[in-house]
Parts: C-alpha cells; sequence; structure tokens
C-alpha cells in the first residue's frame, strides 16, 4: 500500500518519518547545487595571484613592466632600455606567497652593463588596491647624466 500524497506545500523529505516525498530534490542534486554555490562564493582573492607591476620612465618613454613569480632568479633577464639603461626585477616565490623582491637597474656601458643601484623588498605585502610598493625611484647613469625613473606595485590579479 502507497503512503498517501501531501498538499504541493508540504511535497518534501518528512525528516521525522525519513519517508521521500517525490517533489523534493535528490541528494545528488542537492550536493552540485551546494558545490556551485562554494564556487561562486569564493572570494576572488584565492584565486588571485601575486604580479609586481612597474612603471620604468626613461627619456621621454614610458614602459610597463609585470613580473610574475619566479623559483630561480638566474632565469630572469634584465630588459633594455632605450639601450642606455637595463632593468631586472625579480620575484621569488609562487601564487601563494612572494618571499621576496629583487629589483636592479644597470648602466648600459661600453664593455659590460654596470650596476647603479640595486633595492631588495623581503616578504612584501599584496596589496588589491594599487599602492605603489617602490615609491618613485630616480637613478642616474655616471657619464652624461641619463635618468631613469620607476615605480613598482605589487598587486594580486586574476588569471
Amino acid at each position: 500500500m502507497q503512503p498517501a500524497r501531501l498538499p504541493d506545500h508540504e511535497d518534501t523529505l518528512n525528516f521525522h518519518t525519513d519517508q521521500y516525498r517525490p517533489d523534493s530534490p535528490r541528494p545528488a542534486r542537492r550536493v552540485l547545487l551546494a558545490v556551485c554555490m562554494a564556487g561562486v562564493m569564493l572570494p576572488a582573492t584565492l584565486l588571485a595571484a601575486p604580479v609586481l607591476r612597474c612603471q620604468i620612465d626613461q627619456g621621454g618613454i614610458t614602459r610597463m613592466l609585470d613580473v610574475t613569480p619566479t623559483d630561480d632568479p638566474y632565469r630572469v633577464k634584465a630588459i633594455d632600455i632605450n639601450g642606455r639603461f637595463r632593468f631586472k626585477a625579480v620575484m621569488i616565490g609562487d601564487a601563494r606567497q612572494v618571499d621576496y623582491i629583487k629589483l636592479y637597474t644597470y648602466d648600459q656601458a661600453m664593455r659590460q652593463p654596470a650596476l647603479l643601484h640595486m633595492a631588495t623588498y623581503m616578504t612584501p605585502a599584496v596589496s588589491v588596491s594599487p599602492a605603489t610598493l617602490t615609491g618613485r625611484n630616480f637613478i642616474y647613469a655616471p657619464d652624461l647624466e641619463r635618468e631613469l625613473q620607476y615605480q613598482c606595485m605589487l598587486l594580486e590579479v586574476t588569471p
């Protein structure tokens, strides 16, 4: 004998008698719904990765440089800035934490690049808003007094 069908507003799982009602969501549907809701509600910062964004100004030309974490500082190459300077930004860490950042500025000398400036930032804090990490730096080459300016921000960027 089948149990009597309840009215629509009571057509659910009866917790007191553990009887299944036909219109109640199936357990697999409930789990899927819960997983989907959790995915939607995850904060974006859990999925974000740190990016070091540097603005480099030299000779009236502005360049933007985005740097991601690495585990080997020797694989990072210095970039040429207008044939006059070289700039190298190294961020050691992973997607969860930055261990340190080192910034190097070289004079593009005749024989080989010469180090003019180096800055180190140990376990810097990542910012969601664009706040500067380094402040504005002014670096001058020894001959002809050429000037390079840079500033860097450490941001969290969602892929």
